[in-house]
């Protein structure tokens, strides 16, 4: 794919050199004939200059003497001459031809204009002409210099067109800016992008009150989850209450304990779910405050001491590599411990017994960067496109877990700004990248 402004200066290109083709065709009849014309218009006035001559001094002093009939004048490079002869009286003579002439022993081809007029019932032929050689030379020097007038318009008038088709796109490069910039319609720039293209304008403005009707929309969807989610929430805990109430019975049989212990864990998953997507719909409602410093490494160190007995249990081998720290401002320690506890709590339930989980920390160029790599069952490509969405990376076989955890993960990321990078093969493992800011440092 090639850019608007690419393809207007490649066209404006192609335009010019196909213009430029056809002139190259056509510039040498042109200026042959321009040329010829402005020699032939050169022998007339030549021609009328000596009638005039004639006509003020006679014709004797052209006319040496009675044995010798002609007259003729070249210049210092025979370049041009002027030839005056009798001739026939019934000889008429007035029409220009390409003819040659031998000067000292060298034969010329010359331009020759010949015209007969009468003096004192003498008839003269008169001839004026210009040697082809020059003629030659001069068309050279006309075309080369139009050759290098037309480079340099064309060189002139593409950098014109590009610095011109640039401004002329600017404002739709900041429209694209403004929609690559936003990972949520109401954090869209709604300053109008300056500009006295009407198009432009009115994709702007179309895009921001598309935006607005989004964010609308969103709004109202955050507002209905998170009422829904309070909502649910009261009755859930109620009803788990009853049926812990009711457990305690000792007049209980083990086929009816057995079935309430099963919905108290229904009624806990369900608890849970609605409290992720209380907790997502809070954090991209912004309601989280991000007044929190710590450090990163310490914040890894209590999940690693947290979820270390549940990998010793599965016989997965946990490795701390922290060998860079981050000291956090403005940001919301307790989510960004859901993030990362989310994450390595996924890649325990994902490796098997005997795999390994490499927790490390680095800084890497001007970012710093958290890699957790595990050794586990690793992800398709299908499955990458939709880790992060909701319910998609549920486990189906063993029914456990709600399929939101990692969707809650990238709702933190992206509140703080985090960049996730997801790289897994199948059978291979999968390592999760997290890279902060660098004015997070």
């Amino acid at each position: 794919m090639m850019k608007l402004k690419y393809k207007l200066s490649l066209f404006n290109i192609l335009t010019k050199l196909i213009f430029t083709a056809l002139f190259l065709i056509l510039m040498p009849f042109i200026i042959e004939r321009i040329n010829l014309r402005q020699v032939d218009n050169n022998l007339i006035q030549k021609r009328e200059q000596m009638i005039s001559l004639i006509s003020d001094i006679g014709i004797e002093p052209f006319i040496i003497s009675d044995t010798l009939n002609t007259f003729g004048s070249y210049n210092i490079l025979k370049e041009e001459f002027i030839s005056l002869e009798k001739i026939d009286s019934g000889e008429e003579w007035n029409f220009i031809e390409v003819t040659p002439r031998l000067i000292e022993g060298e034969e010329i081809e010359y331009r020759v204009l010949n015209y007969s007029f009468n003096v004192d019932d003498q008839k003269y032929l008169l001839e004026v002409g210009k040697s082809l050689q020059s003629i030659g030379v001069t068309e050279r020097n006309i075309r080369n210099v139009m050759l290098l007038f037309l480079i340099l318009i064309i060189v002139i008038t593409f950098m014109a067109d590009y610095q011109y088709t640039r401004a002329i796109l600017n404002p739709f490069e900041k429209i694209k800016d403004k929609l690559k910039l936003i990972s949520d319609p109401s954090l869209f720039d709604m300053t109008p992008v300056s500009t006295n293209t009407s198009d432009f304008a009115a994709l702007d403005h179309a895009l921001m009150e598309l935006m607005d009707n989004i964010n609308q929309l969103f709004r109202k969807e955050k507002d209905i989850t998170i009422n829904i989610s309070h909502e649910l929430l009261t009755p859930v805990s109620v009803l788990r209450s009853k049926l812990e109430n009711i457990l305690l019975r000792e007049e209980l049989n083990h086929d009816i304990e057995a079935k309430i212990e099963e919905s108290l864990k229904t009624l806990h998953r369900l608890q849970s779910l609605v409290n992720s997507l209380l907790m997502i719909a809070k954090i991209e409602s912004h309601q989280y405050l991000r007044e929190d410093s710590f450090s990163i490494n310490g914040l890894l160190d209590e999940i690693i001491q947290e979820i270390d007995p549940l990998s010793e249990d599965g016989g997965i081998l946990l490795k701390n590599k922290l060998k860079d720290d981050l000291d956090i401002e403005k940001a919301n320690r307790s989510l960004i411990f859901s993030m990362l506890f989310n994450i390595i709590n996924n890649s325990v339930k994902n490796t098997p017994s005997g795999g390994q989980i490499l927790i490390e920390s680095r800084y890497q160029q001007k970012n710093f960067v958290i890699t957790i790599t595990d050794n586990g069952k690793g992800l398709t490509e299908e499955q990458q496109k939709s880790l992060f969405s909701r319910f998609s990376m549920r486990n189906k076989d063993s029914g456990e877990g709600t399929g939101i955890g990692l969707a809650i993960a990238k709702t933190i990321a992206d509140f703080h700004k985090i960049a996730i990078n997801v790289t897994s093969q199948p059978g291979s493992g999968t390592r999760f990248s997290f890279i902060f800011p660098e004015i997070k440092k």
